[in-house]
């Protein structure tokens, strides 16, 4: 059965499946010696690639747009990432200052190619630009059409699709923000981000913006981590 076939079998598969094989892949990374967290970034945002192909027919809202206050938030995101970043905005600290982990919380491993392939290797700029290419272009379509679209109007209602995107719902606009947030290192930046992006979806009505300040606040990100080597971002 090729996967279009499979995702048309309903709207909440169609949205859904194609982010958990993503998420999927991500959890591989470096499961197989650290440069399978390298090559197994390059072969995702392949992947990525053709699961966008797939669904692209079947959900309609999947479409980029372009405005201003997309530009804003993408931007005002990435202040905020870069900007509030600590060690307990992190979830290894949090969870122990919370009494939730005994064990100290130590620094997650660094994505850096450098120290993998050498420092300005040929590699290593593959997998950077890569990386870039991959936040910008592939992870917001797949992130802003299962959190925004899908999980924060399924909070809502299970026939999801009958729920408009412009309406604002307080306890599923929390809770996707949160799922969102827990879902990255920099937990509190992640809610912020997540919230930031819903209430532009809900602003427009549309998905478009908050996958082009999605996108844009990837993209800056990515120049940050490679201008100022904060490959703790990554």
């Amino acid at each position: 059965m090729c996967l279009r076939k499979f995702l048309s079998v309903s709207p909440a598969v169609a949205r859904a499946v194609p982010f958990l094989i993503f998420v999927a892949l991500t959890v591989a990374q470096g499961k197989f010696g650290p440069a399978s967290a390298y090559w197994f970034y390059f072969a995702k945002t392949f992947v990525g690639l053709w699961l966008i192909y797939e669904m692209w027919p079947l959900v309609a809202e999947m479409r980029w747009a372009f405005s201003w206050e997309a530009v804003a938030v993408g931007v005002g995101v990435f202040a905020v990432w870069v900007g509030i970043s600590s060690g307990w905005t992190t979830q290894a600290s949090l969870w122990f200052k919370l009494g939730l982990s005994h064990a100290p919380a130590t620094a997650a491993p660094v994505w850096n190619p450098n120290e993998q392939f050498g420092q300005g290797s040929a590699l290593a700029w593959l997998f950077v630009v890569t990386r870039i290419v991959g936040s910008t272009l592939i992870v917001p379509p797949l992130e802003e059409v299962f959190y925004r679209s899908f999980v924060y109007r399924y909070i809502a209602r299970v026939d999801f699709l009958s729920v408009p995107l412009n309406r604002f719902l307080p306890w599923p606009f929390l809770a996707t923000a949160l799922v969102f947030g827990f879902s990255h290192n920099e937990w509190l930046a992640g809610i912020l981000c997540g919230a930031a992006y819903q209430g532009l979806v809900i602003r427009k009505n549309r998905l478009g913006d908050a996958m082009t300040a999605h996108a844009l606040t990837n993209f800056l990100l990515g120049l940050w981590v490679v201008w100022k080597g904060a490959w703790n971002f990554w």
